[in-house]
C-alpha cells in the first residue's frame, strides 16, 4: 500500500511517499521558507536527488510542485494519482474533538477549520493540504493525525488554567500540546535505545516551531504549548511566553487592534523580532559576524530551554535523558551547547566533539560520566503518520 504523506508546517511542507507496511521509503522532500524569494524545494529519490531554490509564495504553489514532481515522467515515483491509496496529513490541532487519527469528512474539515484560530499558523495549512489533495488525488482516502492528541495523558494540574472553571467546563479553554507526532516518535526511539524500566525524560522540539515535554514512562505529563501553539519556548516568528498584560497594554495604552496584536505576537516576534530573521541558520551566520542583536536572540533562546528543563526535572522529581529533535535541535551544535553549558547541577555533562558531529543516526553528545544522556534524534513524523494512516483502515 502507497501512503503519501503530507506535513504542512508554518513555513515548510514536509512529505514522503511511503509502502506500507514494509516501511520502505519511495521518495521525500521538503519545501522550506515559504513565502520568501529564496524557498528551497527538496526532492529525492533511490536515482534523483534535486534541490531548487525559487520564490514559492504560499502552501498550495508548493503543494502543486510536489505533486508535479511526484507525476513526473522522467523524475517521477507514480505514473497516475491512482497509487496512492491513502494519504495521511499532519493536522496540528484537534481540540477535544479528535484524539485519534480519523478518516477525512466534510465535518472533520469544518473542525479543523474551526479550531484555525487557535492554530493560526497551522490548522489552515493543514486544511489547504487536505483540500488540495482531495483535488489532487480524488480517488485516494484522507486521513487526519492530530497533533494534540499525544497529551491526551497530561494531569489536569498541568492542562489546566488558573481561570474559571466554566471556561473549562464549558469551553474547554486548557492546555492541548502540539508537536504530538514528534514528541511521540522520539520517546519511543529514546525509549528502545535507552531501554530502562522506568524513565524520565525531556523531549526538545526546536524548529520555526518550538516546544518541549516532560514524559514519564512514555506518558506526557507537561508540555510547554498550550491553548494555542503560541507560547512556551522563543520560536521563529512566535513570541513564546510573555505578562498577558502586554496584550491590554498595546490594546488601551498603544491603540493595537487585537488583529494587530495576534499577528505581532504569531507573526512579527519571536527570533524574528529580536533579529529580523526567523531562520536560525542566518542568524547564527549574523552572529559570527558581530550582530549583537542576533548573538543576544541566541542566548535568550538557549535560556528559555533551560528554565524548562530545570521545570520539568522538578514535576518528574529526577532526570534519565533529555532529546533534541527536529531541524535546529538536530543540526544547531551552537544551541545545543548553549542549552548545556553549566547544567551540571542536572546531570547535564556534554561533549564539544561529540556535540560537533553531523549525522543521521541516534546518538549520545554527553560525555561518558554524564548522569543524564543528551540524545539527538532525528524525528519522523512522517512514518509515524504512515504508521497510524495505515492502522487506520487494516
Amino acid at each position: 500500500m502507497n501512503i503519501l504523506i503530507i506535513n504542512s508546517g508554518s513555513s515548510s511542507i514536509k512529505f514522503q511517499l511511503i509502502q506500507m507496511p514494509s516501511e520502505k521509503l519511495i521518495c521525500s522532500g521538503l519545501v522550506e521558507r515559504i513565502g520568501q524569494k529564496d524557498a528551497i524545494l527538496n526532492y529525492k529519490t533511490e536515482l534523483v536527488d534535486i534541490k531548487q531554490i525559487e520564490q514559492i509564495k504560499n502552501h498550495t504553489e508548493g503543494l502543486q510542485k510536489v505533486v508535479d514532481l511526484l507525476l513526473d515522467i522522467e523524475k517521477g515515483v507514480i505514473k497516475n494519482t491512482n497509487e496512492i491509496e491513502i494519504i495521511g496529513h499532519r493536522v496540528v490541532h484537534g481540540g477535544n474533538s479528535f484524539s485519534n487519527t480519523t478518516l477525512i469528512t466534510d465535518a472533520v474539515k469544518q473542525d479543523i477549520k474551526k479550531f484555525g484560530s487557535l492554530a493560526p499558523l497551522h490548522n489552515p495549512n493543514n486544511l489547504e493540504g487536505i483540500i488540495i489533495a482531495e483535488q489532487l488525488f480524488p480517488n485516494a482516502k484522507q486521513a487526519a493525525i492530530f497533533d494534540t492528541a499525544f497529551f491526551q495523558t497530561l494531569p489536569e494540574k498541568a492542562k489546566r488554567y488558573a481561570i474559571p472553571k466554566a471556561l473549562y467546563n464549558e469551553e474547554q479553554i486548557q492546555v492541548y500540546g502540539f508537536h504530538g507526532t514528534s514528541h511521540k516518535y522520539v520517546t519511543e526511539k529514546a525509549l528502545d535505545y535507552l531501554k530502562l524500566k522506568t524513565s524520565k525524560i525531556i523531549t526538545i522540539h526546536l524548529g520555526n516551531g518550538c516546544s518541549m515535554t516532560a514524559v514519564v514512562n512514555g506518558k506526557s505529563i507537561d508540555h510547554s504549548l498550550g491553548f494555542t501553539p503560541s507560547n512556551g519556548l522563543i520560536m521563529g516568528t512566535r513570541s513564546g511566553d510573555i505578562d498577558h498584560a502586554i496584550v491590554f497594554y498595546l490594546v488601551n495604552s498603544l491603540g493595537y487592534d487585537v488583529d494587530k496584536v495576534n499577528t505581532l505576537l504569531t507573526k512579527e516576534s519571536g527570533m524574528l523580532g529580536l533579529t529580523g530573521y526567523s531562520d536560525l541558520r542566518d542568524i547564527e551566520s549574523q552572529a559570527s559576524k558581530g550582530n549583537d542583536d542576533c548573538k543576544l536572540a541566541l542566548v535568550m533562546n538557549a535560556y528559555r530551554i533551560k528554565k524548562y528543563i530545570g521545570a520539568y526535572t522538578a514535576a518528574m522529581n529526577g532526570l534519565d535523558a533529555i532529546v533534541f529533535t527536529a531541524g535546529i535541535g538536530e543540526n544547531s551544535s551552537l544551541i545545543r551547547g548553549l542549552v548545556c553549558e553549566d547544567m551540571d547541577y542536572f546531570g547535564i555533562n556534554i561533549d564539544p566533539n561529540r556535540n560537533d558531529i553531523r549525522s543521521k543516526d541516534i546518538r549520545e553528545i554527553n560525555i561518558e560520566t554524564s548522569k543524564t544522556k543528551i540524545m539527538v534524534i532525528p524525528t519522523n513524523e512522517e512514518l509515524e503518520i504512515a504508521k497510524q494512516a495505515y492502522q487506520l483502515i487494516n
